[in-house]
């Protein structure tokens, strides 16, 4: 099995922290460029809710430069010594977006970290890991959270 290429999404959640650790651990022990990768939900695309282009636009400005900024100081430590990190942001239907990274970059790893979200977010957002491991053109490695509890 040869991994040179491993794919971290993030959206700077819990979730996300918990599994930097495993994309970190993966790409040094591979000697694997790793990309960081953070998808801007697009509210309009997900939804179809007509939303004014100007305020929507100047609204993804604003997201997209913090976004940026964030993306450049996430997993500083967990990172520490890497040279070969690519760091995107991009926006879109998250899951969507993910897959078409993996598949255009030739992504041979994804680690996504898990929400375990219920009730009406699951409704609303879906499970973005769930459909990455469904969907994704390679093997995915999903990390829960600690103190996951199994259903009897």
């Amino acid at each position: 099995m040869e991994i040179k290429r491993i794919l971290f999404p993030t959206d700077f959640s819990e979730g996300s922290d918990n599994a930097l650790p495993y994309a970190a651990d993966m790409a040094k022990h591979y000697g694997a460029k790793l990309y960081v990768l953070h998808v801007m939900h697009d509210i309009a695309q997900a939804t179809g809710w007509y939303v004014p282009h100007i305020s929507m636009d100047e609204l993804y400005k604003d997201i997209e430069k913090n976004a940026k900024k964030e993306i450049e100081k996430y997993g500083v430590e967990e990172l520490r010594g890497f040279k070969d990190i690519d760091r995107t942001v991009i926006k879109g239907i998250p899951y969507d977006e993910i897959i078409k990274f993996a598949k255009e970059n030739k992504i041979d790893l994804i680690v996504i970290g898990t929400h375990g979200r219920k009730g009406l977010d699951r409704v609303i957002f879906g499970s973005t890991a769930e459909r990455v491991v469904r969907d994704a053109p390679c093997p995915v490695l999903s990390v829960r959270l600690p103190g996951h509890k199994m259903k009897k």
